[in-house]
């Protein structure tokens, strides 16, 4: 039995929550120039407590098998997000990859209590969908020779957020030329990922993130907020 049959089935076992993997015929095949390694390995504890965190939470999700696709780069632990849990029903989520099990964690947790509920208090509109930039890319940090934590799918970037009643907010039109209650609303939500990940970094940061929050790993103790 490989490790991907092993943590579905623990997943499944611990929450009572039906986890569907994708079977290894949907899987695609990576580019010859990644030199992707598929790796089976036995089932890590936390991993199995991860996923049952997730199916606790609502989270519509799918556990992804152990990969390394090139030098600092993987796939270690991560499930593909397919819809997240507000209070009231569910949300979907865009565009993203492959993420650590424990920074989807986080994610699902902030996407219900700290942006669908920001956006019910100052919009007036439930949350419906979160539109990210991607999560894995197996890349540096711009302008440094050091990896980025999207090269191990410990990081998200979010683009925009559209509520049930068509409104989209998004960081690069809204930041600053929003409504007053559009820019506080993405100042909300940005200090509510700052009390979560480990990493939060916004178009104050810098240019490059002019356009989207980067949310990176998982907090404990303080966290760089920008």
């Amino acid at each position: 039995m490989t490790r991907f049959a092993i943590i579905a089935m623990s997943a499944a076992l611990l929450s009572g929550c039906s986890v569907v993997p994708e079977s290894r015929g949907q899987q695609r095949a990576a580019p010859r120039a990644q030199q992707s390694v598929t790796v089976a390995t036995a089932a890590r504890p936390q991993e199995s407590q991860c996923l049952t965190r997730l199916g606790q939470a609502g989270v519509q999700f799918s556990p992804l098998p152990d990969r390394y696709t090139g030098e600092g780069c993987s796939n270690i632990g991560t499930v593909q997000l397919t819809a997240l849990r507000s209070d009231i029903t569910t949300m979907a989520v865009s565009n993203i990859g492959p993420v650590q099990c424990d920074v989807g964690n986080v994610f699902a947790s902030w996407a219900r209590f700290g942006v669908d509920r920001a956006a019910r208090q100052l919009l007036g509109s439930p949350l419906q969908r979160i539109e990210t930039m991607g999560s894995y890319s197996c890349r540096n940090v711009a302008g440094s020779a050091r990896r980025s934590a999207h090269a191990t799918a410990g990081a998200i970037d979010v683009a925009a957020f559209i509520l049930a009643d068509g409104r989209r907010i998004s960081v690069a039109d809204d930041w600053n030329n929003g409504s007053s209650a559009e820019r506080e609303f993405l100042r909300v939500v940005q200090g509510s990922a700052c009390r979560r990940f480990a990493t939060v970094l916004g178009p104050e940061y810098n240019a490059a993130h002019r356009d989207h929050f980067h949310v990176e790993g998982v907090m404990e103790g303080s966290s760089f907020c920008r």
